[in-house]
């Protein structure tokens, strides 16, 4: 009987050490399944910083397409001031052609004046 009741303490300690062991396990699956969930957790974590890495370029190229755009519009006004210039250059070249044909004009009546007394003094004259 003794023997029997030690071999079933024997078992018994088994038992406990399976059990122990079972409970182990499952604190080291545990272990495991919280480990993954922390690689989750990191891979969402740099998805979201590639994302926003991700806006941020874009930003930068919507940011150097305004600058390019910017720089564009400014050359065409430029090139607009300097047509206006040429406008207003070539107005200058008209009102001092035009000055010019008044003054001959003047100087035309001016001749005419003087042959035409010119010519009446000459019927003055025995």
């Amino acid at each position: 009987r003794e023997r029997e009741r030690e071999r079933e303490r024997e078992r018994e300690r088994e038992r406990e050490r399976e059990r122990e062991r079972e409970r182990e396990r499952e604190r080291e699956r545990e272990r495991e399944r919280e480990r993954e969930r922390e690689r989750e957790r990191d891979s969402v974590q740099e998805r979201e910083r590639e994302r926003e890495r991700e806006r941020e370029r874009e930003r930068e190229r919507e940011r150097e397409r305004d600058s390019v755009q910017e720089r564009e519009r400014e050359r065409e006004r430029e090139r607009e001031r300097e047509r206006e210039r040429e406008r207003e250059r070539e107005r200058e070249r008209e009102r001092e052609r035009e000055r010019e044909r008044v003054r001959e004009r003047n100087r035309d009546q001016e001749r005419g004046s003087i042959i035409e007394l010119c010519q009446w003094k000459l019927h003055l004259v025995p």
